[in-house]
């Protein structure tokens, strides 16, 4: 069973023989908030973007792991028996939200955990379909306050030091604007112009004066069809882009072709959806960081 994907027919049968093997006849997995803490919270998130987040208001009263694996995309993810088994001792569960995690609806109606669940991006203002908010650092505030309040929930005792957490780790995402407007007030408006593999970086464009001039894959896990994907390259062409941008989670096979046919050079990875294994990009600030420079060298 490790590694098999679950289908959309036997996925409830799998969750409820889990769900009963892991709670003794399905009680245990809905104390889980209310038991009394014994060591480090567990914290479970549904993307790797999210863990940064948790390990910075947390600290050491905190482990995380994540259900999407690091350099998988959650928006084609497929719940696997191991997703199961991380939320049975989960006590608390941070989902991004925003229709993001379509797959989690039927994880939880399934197999419900007893966790605290924190949906991040609620309150925000969620543009059309786009649950990437987590792209604008200034709205990954609110994710910080989020799972801290939840914590504090969880973790009453220990308020005092959530809060100075999430205190510190608000000034460093503040920091971290200020560094990424210093990065890109350079660049002419005209030249501020992406042409990237999905639909990730509407937030950051708008916080920080970028247009998303196409995208290659408008759907998730759906080639463009080949109308679409010539007047990307139209656009490309027209506009001067300074690159193609492709990223981790998926084949580099169409931001190639799509660079080829433009002639114009490709940078494989920008990060979004997932942080990276490198330490240059193995949290969210680091991310960010790394994704600015390439963005912005490509503009110049």
């Amino acid at each position: 069973m490790p590694g098999m994907q679950i289908t959309r027919a036997l996925f409830p049968a799998i969750v409820f023989a889990l769900v009963a093997c892991a709670s003794g006849g399905g009680t245990a997995l809905r104390s889980n908030a209310s038991a009394p803490l014994h060591g480090p919270i567990q914290v479970v998130t549904t993307i790797s973007t999210l863990n940064s987040f948790v390990r910075g208001v947390g600290g050491k009263r905190v482990t995380v792991q994540s259900i999407v694996p690091v350099g998988s995309s959650p928006e084609t993810y497929q719940p696997t028996p191991q997703s199961i088994e991380m939320l049975a001792g989960a006590r608390l569960l941070v989902e991004n939200g925003a229709g993001l995690e379509t797959w989690m609806q039927g994880l939880l109606e399934n197999a419900p955990t007893g966790a605290v669940v924190v949906d991040c991006a609620r309150g925000l203002p969620v543009k059309g379909s786009n649950p990437h908010l987590w792209m604008d650092p200034v709205y990954a505030k609110h994710y910080v306050a989020r799972i801290r309040d939840a914590l504090v929930k969880l973790d009453p005792a220990h308020r005092g030091e959530y809060d100075r957490n999430a205190a510190a780790y608000d000034r460093r995402l503040d920091a971290l604007v200020a560094w990424i407007r210093a990065q890109i007030a350079p660049i002419p408006p005209s030249r501020r112009l992406l042409i990237v593999f999905h639909n990730a970086w509407e937030y950051y464009d708008d916080r920080f004066g970028i247009t998303t001039l196409g995208v290659i894959e408008v759907a998730p896990g759906q080639e463009p069809n080949p109308r679409d994907f010539g007047h990307t390259v139209d656009l490309a062409k027209r506009y001067r882009v300074g690159a193609i941008f492709g990223e981790p989670e998926y084949s580099p096979k169409l931001a190639m072709t799509l660079a080829r046919d433009a002639g114009i050079p490709v940078i494989a990875n920008l990060y979004d959806d997932s942080v990276g294994t490198n330490p240059d990009v193995a949290d969210y600030i680091s991310m960010l960081r790394y994704d600015t420079r390439a963005i912005v060298t490509s503009m110049r």
